[in-house]
C-alpha cells in the first residue's frame, strides 16, 4: 500500500502541474483564469491568448496523463519498495487517475483546474493508444454535427466505455472500469456546459459545423464550452 499511497500522490502532483498558468508565467504572468470563462484550460486558453498559447498549454496538459500513466508507476522511489501484491496494471490505472484528479483540481493553484480532458487522453496514449481513434472520431462527429465543444467532449467520454464495453470485454475490464469511471468524473466537470445548454447560452464553434445554423441562432450562444 506504501508504492501505492506515494506513486498516487506523486502523479496527483504532476497533475497538479497546470499547462495554462506555466505558459501563462512564461508569457508574462497571464492568468487565463480571470479571462473569458475562467477555466484553466486548453479550450479557453485557445479562445483568449490564440493557438501557440494552447498548444503548448494541451502539450503540457496532455504530456502529464502520460507521465501518471506511464511514467510515476514504473518508478524505483527512494525508501518505497515494489509492492508485488499490487497489480501493475491497477496501479497505472490509479495513477493515470491521480493526474486527472490533479488538473481538475491542482493542489498548486488553490485548486482552481480545468477540467480533466486532455491529462485524460494523455493517459489513453499509454494505456490504450488504439482508444485515440474511435475517440476523436465520436468527439469530431458530435463537434461537426452540433457546433458544441462540451457536448463532444461528454459524448466521446461517454462512448469510450461503450466501445471497449462492445470490443474488448472481458479482456479489457480494468480498463473498461477506468474508462467509465473516467467518464462519469468527465460529466461531473462538465456540469456547468450541461446547463448552459439547456439554458440555451452555451458557446458554439458554428465554424466547425457540418449545417451551419441561421445567424439568430448562433448569436444566441454567447456562453463558454471550456473542456480541457
Amino acid at each position: 500500500m506504501l508504492e501505492l499511497g506515494s506513486k498516487f500522490l506523486l502523479s496527483y502532483l504532476v497533475g497538479s502541474l497546470m499547462g495554462a498558468l506555466i505558459v501563462g508565467r512564461l508569457y508574462g504572468r497571464v492568468d487565463i483564469r480571470t479571462m473569458g470563462s475562467g477555466n484553466a484550460g486548453g479550450t479557453n486558453a485557445l479562445r483568449t491568448q490564440g493557438a501557440l498559447f494552447a498548444f503548448w498549454v494541451l502539450l503540457i496538459d496532455i504530456g502529464k496523463g502520460a507521465i501518471g500513466a506511464g511514467v510515476i508507476p514504473a518508478l524505483e522511489l527512494p525508501f518505497v519498495p515494489l509492492d508485488p501484491a499490487i497489480s501493475r496494471t491497477w496501479l497505472a490505472l490509479c495513477c493515470a487517475a491521480a493526474a486527472v484528479v490533479g488538473h481538475v483540481w491542482p493542489m498548486y493553484h488553490r485548486f482552481r483546474g480545468g477540467k480533466g480532458a486532455a491529462t485524460f487522453v494523455g493517459t489513453l496514449l499509454v494505456l490504450g493508444p488504439a482508444l485515440i481513434f474511435p475517440l476523436v472520431v465520436v468527439w469530431a462527429s458530435v463537434i461537426a454535427l452540433s457546433g458544441y465543444v462540451g457536448l463532444a467532449t461528454i459524448a466521446a467520454a461517454i462512448g469510450l466505455p461503450v466501445w471497449l464495453a462492445a470490443t474488448h470485454l472481458p479482456d479489457d475490464q480494468p480498463l473498461f472500469i477506468y474508462s467509465a469511471a473516467m467518464a462519469i468524473f468527465i460529466v461531473y466537470c462538465h456540469r456547468s456546459n450541461v446547463q448552459r445548454m439547456k439554458s440555451g447560452t452555451e458557446n458554439r464553434n458554428t465554424k466547425l459545423m457540418l449545417f451551419k445554423p441561421k445567424p439568430a441562432a448562433a448569436n444566441k450562444n454567447t456562453g463558454n464550452d471550456d473542456n480541457a
